[in-house]
């Protein structure tokens, strides 16, 4: 057999997050700058390459494939990608094919995703304040990604709502983000706003509302218990005794969990992000390119990066500057 991915930390890698475009149809405030410059198109993995990039690392052992962008519905003629990939999962070898969306696209292909093997998705979703969509988001349209939740949960798929914590933005919106998700029959996970990218005028720090205080606030009105769930990341799950829901919280800033990453990143030109939070990167694709008919230089390239994946990040906000900040947009990783 082949010996699987394992950390320098004996962490073993088995989730795989892979970007495969970096472009998007709208341009969130924490994201990306509202007038980006995106790669040449020559400059990514085809989707032939994709699929021989993944099928490497699930051989090796992953066993979670999430797809992620920018916006991965964007991409031209993804979907035969998604239905490539089904074959992993018809063989066992892949436990799970998945993917994290905007929702814009999903009233067209949330029924494809289905029949190819997604079961759940995560919709990145802040408001549901119409206006203030529009201002987040720059370019998206809230009516839009609602149809897209509609017709996910119509096709059968569990959806998660991923919701960015923004001071001075969501806060009064906590309750109402809540109950609608318990509504609806949804997860609800909260994110912290993360230091990555040099977005202008956008004040990190100002944007930054710990979910410690976030939690408190929920305290207020719930009671919450801790749930043992763990799924090698970094969020962190919690029951709502009165209605039954699970909320998640991603705290990389109040609390990191590095020391169970399993999780490396793959960007849409085939460079291997070790760790969100880290500027070093392995290039996959010239071991991938130059060798086309072996994978041998590209499993060895893979062993190598994992070698390297570090302790954890350097994330911080408590000197009220981002500390630890990255200088790549969060599109060009994936999330």
């Amino acid at each position: 057999m082949t010996p699987k991915l394992i950390d320098p930390f004996a962490r073993p890698i088995s989730y795989l997050r892979v970007s495969v475009t970096d472009r998007c149809d709208f341009r969130c405030v924490y994201c990306m700058a509202e007038n980006m410059t995106f790669l040449p198109k020559k400059e990514l993995l085809t989707l032939e390459e994709l699929d021989r990039m993944c099928t490497t690392f699930i051989g090796l052992g992953v066993e979670k494939l999430r797809i992620t962008g920018g916006e991965p519905l964007v991409r031209r003629d993804i979907m035969t990608f998604f239905h490539a990939m089904t074959r992993h999962l018809d063989s066992g070898a892949l436990q799970e094919l998945t993917l994290t969306t905007n929702g814009s696209q999903l009233e067209r292909f949330a029924d494809d995703l289905y029949a190819a093997g997604v079961r759940r998705v995560n919709i990145s979703l802040d408001t549901l304040d119409e206006e203030k969509f529009a201002r987040v988001t720059r370019w998206g349209r809230l009516p839009q990604v609602l149809r897209g939740i509609d017709a996910a949960q119509k096709a059968g798929l569990r959806v998660k709502i991923n919701t960015v914590a923004l001071k001075g933005f969501n806060e009064d919106e906590l309750f109402t983000l809540t109950d609608w998700c318990a509504s609806r029959d949804m997860d609800l996970t909260f994110i912290e706003v993360m230091p990555m990218g040099d977005l202008g005028n956008e004040d990190r720090v100002g944007q930054y509302w710990s979910l410690e205080d976030l939690r408190d606030q929920l305290r207020e009105r719930f009671t919450l218990t801790d749930l043992p769930e763990r799924t090698g990341g970094p969020a962190r799950y919690v029951r709502l005794e009165e209605t039954g829901q699970k909320l998640g919280f991603i705290t990389p800033l109040t609390h990191n969990f590095c020391e169970s990453c399993n999780r490396v990143r793959l960007t849409c030109t085939g460079e291997l992000f070790m760790c969100l939070g880290q500027e070093d990167n392995a290039d996959l694709r010239a071991a991938l390119r130059n060798h086309p008919d072996s994978n041998a230089p590209l499993e060895e390239a893979i062993r190598a990066a994992i070698a390297l994946k570090p302790k954890g990040h350097d994330f911080d906000y408590s000197r009220q500057r981002a500390d630890g900040q990255v200088s790549r947009h969060m599109s060009h990783t994936g999330g």
